[in-house]
């Protein structure tokens, strides 16, 4: 391997590479323990993690240390993803989070981070081991992406960048090769301002910048497997999907930036549900309507619960 790279050269290359497929920051930060975070994690998973998000406590261990995620990371690229569109999409009368108005994000921001993956391979070598991961492995991806330099963690716990608002999607790329820069964290600019804390209708944000999940729209709609819990919790507002009024509120987010993808506009199955019959939506309907959506996520129960939940 060639141990005399031009650390800066590759880093600037990466990064145009990068941001010519649609990310807008990426930044590189050197692969370690966080140790800093061991305490505040855990206190999180004993009191403010759902049941049906258990699963986070499996892997304590690899959450803190990328390292031991892939063995021989010496460096962790944060990259961000822009969704934000100006016009919104409703399904029979009921708000979707932006992030869910076109396809599986997971499924498409993979395929971009698997040409870096390519590409780094070309121009560093052919023999470096690369993992990237969007949103679907045990990694404090926003913790990483602090570290790189990309923005701070707003109160409301969502990443946050002071020209560009919090509209993104994060991914990471795990490499055994050290592109560690010298980074200036950014300012959190949060100061004073509670507005994301004041305006959740169900109180999730139990203290800045902590967010107690069970109480969390977007949980309970997504995640929440019974539907008990959500009975109070949801109706409370319109949102069958997720949720943004913790961004919608926030003023960093008065410019967000515009995504100009055509995966991430509405999908044609948005428009059919709507010209449809609620009661003539089946497990079959749904799978056609919603196979490339994030909204499969809660699978038909869920969704037709959430549903049944705001209807009047």
């Amino acid at each position: 391997m060639n141990t005399t790279l031009n650390i800066k050269k590759i880093n600037a290359s990466i990064r145009e590479f990068s941001q010519s497929l649609g990310f807008e920051d990426v930044g590189f930060s050197r692969a370690d323990r966080l140790h800093d975070l061991e305490k505040p994690l855990e206190k999180w998973l004993k009191n403010y993690c759902g049941k049906d998000m258990r699963y986070m406590e499996k892997n304590f261990e690899l959450r803190l240390d990328p390292r031991k995620l892939f063995e021989g990371t010496r460096t962790v690229i944060s990259l961000s993803f822009p969704y934000f569109q100006e016009d919104e999409v409703r399904l029979h009368g009921f708000k979707i989070a932006k992030y869910a108005y076109g396809k599986d994000y997971h499924e498409e921001i993979k395929k971009k981070l698997r040409k870096i993956e390519d590409f780094m391979r070309l121009h560093i070598s052919s023999d470096i081991s690369i993992r990237s991961f969007v949103d679907s492995a045990p990694i404090m991806e926003r913790e990483w992406a602090k570290r790189s330099g990309l923005g701070w963690i707003g109160k409301n716990s969502l990443m946050l960048t002071k020209r560009k608002g919090s509209y993104f999607f994060l991914a990471e790329i795990l490499v055994d090769v050290d592109l560690s820069e010298a980074v200036s964290l950014a300012k959190d600019y949060c100061g004073d301002c509670n507005r994301c804390i004041e305006a959740c209708p169900t109180e999730a944000i139990v203290a800045p910048y902590v967010v107690d999940s069970q109480k969390c729209i977007s949980y309970l709609t997504i995640e929440l497997k019974e539907a008990s819990q959500a009975d109070k919790e949801i109706s409370r507002d319109k949102w069958l999907f997720g949720c943004d009024i913790c961004q919608e509120v926030c003023p960093i987010n008065g410019k967000p930036i515009i995504t100009e993808e055509a995966w991430q506009k509405p999908l044609p199955g948005f428009e059919a549900f709507n010209a449809l019959n609620i009661e003539d939506l089946d497990q079959e309907k749904f799978d056609i309507l919603f196979s490339k959506s994030p909204i499969k996520r809660p699978k038909f129960e869920g969704f037709l619960r959430n549903y049944h939940l705001l209807k009047p």
